[in-house]
C-alpha cells in the first residue's frame, strides 16, 4: 500500500508534468537538446541506447545514475572499474540533463548504455525497470526520488546512495517532509558517505546507523586522462610560456567580476591570458558579448585554431574539456562561488597542482574548502578585489604557487581509494541478489 505521503508527492507530480515539459520547451529555446527525447523521461527507453548498441532486457545489468556533468565526471571512476570487475553486466548510466547525457557519450561511449532517468512517477519508473532489469541500484550524491525507491524496493533491487552528501540546507528542506524521506531512507540498502557529517544527518532523517558507511568522497579518485596532459604541454608550448589563469564553471552574475580582476591584472601582466569557461553551454554568446563589453580581445575555443599573441580571454565554449584548461594553466579560480550558487569542485584543479581561489559561497562543498583553506592550498575571497590582489601576488611569485599547488596535489593523494572501498560492498550486494 502506498504510503500518504508517497501519494500526496505523486499526484502533485503528475499535476506538474505538463509545466515540466513546458519549461523543457523553453529551454530548448537556447539548448535544442532539452526538445529531445522526451519519452525516456516518461520510462519508454527501449531505443534509448548508447550510440545504437544493442541491449538484450534480461542480462545482467548495473544501474549508475548521475544527475549532470559534475556527478558523471565524479562516478567516472567507479564505472570504469565497474566495467573492469564485471566484464559480462551490462552498466547503465542515467542522466537527468542534456549536458550529463552528452558527458557520458563522450567518456564512455558504447561502453555503457545510456539513457535520462524518467521523472519520478510511479507509471514511469516501473516501464524503465522493467525493459533495464538491473541487479543493482546506484545513486550519486543526493537523488532521493519516491517512488523510484518504493519501485526498486517492489522489485527486490538493492539501492547504494554511492558518495552520500547532504548539505546543511538539504537536511533543513528534507526535514520539512521528514516521514516520506524516512519512509524513502528505509528503503537504501547502502548509504556511502562521504563524511562522518553527512552520516549523522541522513541518521537525523530517519536512516539507520546499520544502513551507514563513511567511505570517503569519490572524487578523490577521478583520473588525469594521460592525453589531456600532453595537449596541453602543446598548447602551452605554442603559447609562447604566457602566464595563464582559468576561472571555471562560471555563473551568471560572475563573469562580469572575473573581466574587471582580468582587465586589472592584464596592466600588471600585459601577457597574461584568462581561460574563461561558463558552466551553462546556453551562456556561451552572453560571455562572449561581455568580453566585448570589457573591452578585452578574445577568442572562442571553437573557432580558435591558433590562438593569437595579442588575445586576452580564451572563451572555453567547448563541452568536455575542463580537465584540460586547468592543465593549461597556472592558477585556477573555481566559479559558482562569487554568486550564491553553492560553488563547484576543487579537486580537478588540484590534481594539476594549482592553487585554487574561490568566493565565500562553496555551500556545497562544505567538506572540502576548509582542510584547504587551513593547509594553505585554497583561498576564499569575498570581492573582486581581493581576489585581483592574490591572482597579482602569486603570479609574481611562481615559488610559491608551486608549493601551495604541491600541498594541494598531496592532500588529494592522501585521500584516494574511495572506489576500492566501495567495491567490495557493491560485490556482496550483487552476490545477495544472485
Amino acid at each position: 500500500m502506498m504510503h500518504p505521503a508517497r501519494f500526496i508527492y505523486s499526484l502533485l507530480l503528475y499535476l506538474l508534468l505538463p509545466l515540466v515539459f513546458i519549461k523543457l520547451w523553453w529551454r530548448g529555446r537556447s539548448n535544442p537538446a532539452y526538445r529531445q527525447r522526451w519519452l525516456e523521461r516518461l520510462g519508454y527507453i527501449n531505443s534509448a541506447v548508447s550510440s545504437g548498441s544493442h541491449f538484450t532486457s534480461g542480462q545482467a545489468c548495473i544501474c549508475l545514475h548521475a544527475v549532470s556533468v559534475g556527478e558523471t565526471m565524479a562516478a567516472r571512476p567507479l564505472i570504469e572499474r565497474l566495467l573492469a570487475v564485471y566484464p559480462e553486466t551490462t552498466v547503465w548510466v542515467t542522466s537527468t540533463t542534456p549536458t550529463g547525457s552528452a558527458t557520458v557519450e563522450r567518456l564512455f561511449g558504447q561502453r555503457v548504455k545510456h539513457s535520462y532517468l524518467p521523472y519520478d512517477t510511479p507509471a514511469a519508473v516501473q516501464r524503465f525497470l522493467n525493459t533495464v532489469q538491473p541487479r543493482l541500484m546506484l545513486v550519486m550524491e543526493t537523488e532521493l526520488w519516491p517512488n523510484l525507491y518504493a519501485a526498486c524496493a517492489q522489485h527486490q533491487l538493492p539501492i547504494v546512495v554511492v558518495n552520500a552528501r547532504l548539505s546543511e540546507r538539504s537536511a533543513r528542506a528534507y526535514a520539512r517532509v521528514k516521514p516520506l524521506i524516512r519512509s524513502v531512507l528505509a528503503k537504501v540498502a547502502l548509504i556511502a558517505a562521504r563524511e562522518a557529517q553527512d552520516a549523522e544527518r541522513f541518521q537525523a532523517l530517519g536512516a539507520s546507523p546499520t544502513q551507514i558507511k563513511v567511505l570517503g568522497n569519490i572524487k578523490f579518485d577521478a583520473p588525469i586522462p594521460t592525453q589531456v596532459k600532453t595537449q596541453a604541454a602543446t598548447f602551452r608550448q605554442a603559447w609562447g610560456g604566457r602566464l595563464v589563469w582559468v576561472a571555471a564553471s562560471t555563473h551568471q552574475g560572475e563573469d562580469e567580476q572575473i573581466l574587471q580582476v582580468h582587465r586589472q591584472l592584464v596592466r600588471q601582466f600585459p601577457e597574461l591570458l584568462l581561460i574563461l569557461v561558463p558552466r551553462h553551454p546556453e551562456r556561451f554568446n552572453a560571455v562572449v558579448a561581455l568580453c566585448e563589453q570589457a573591452g578585452l580581445s578574445y577568442q572562442r575555443r571553437t573557432e580558435c585554431a591558433v590562438l593569437r599573441k595579442s588575445t586576452a580571454v580564451l572563451v572555453g565554449d567547448s563541452m568536455g574539456e575542463l580537465l584540460l584548461w586547468y592543465a593549461c594553466a597556472d592558477l585556477a579560480f573555481v566559479g559558482g562561488s562569487l554568486v550564491n550558487s553553492g560553488g563547484h569542485n576543487p579537486l580537478e584543479a588540484l590534481a594539476f597542482a594549482l592553487p585554487v581561489l574561490s568566493g565565500p559561497y562553496v555551500d556545497n562543498f562544505q567538506d572540502l574548502y576548509p582542510p584547504l583553506v587551513q593547509i594553505g592550498a585554497a583561498i576564499l575571497v569575498d570581492s573582486p578585489e581581493v581576489l585581483a590582489h592574490h591572482l597579482s601576488a602569486y603570479l609574481a611569485n611562481s615559488t610559491e604557487r608551486q608549493q601551495v599547488g604541491q600541498r594541494g596535489q598531496q592532500f588529494l593523494a592522501q585521500q584516494q581509494g574511495v572506489v576500492e572501498r566501495l567495491l567490495p560492498e557493491l560485490d556482496q550486494l550483487l552476490k545477495a541478489k544472485n
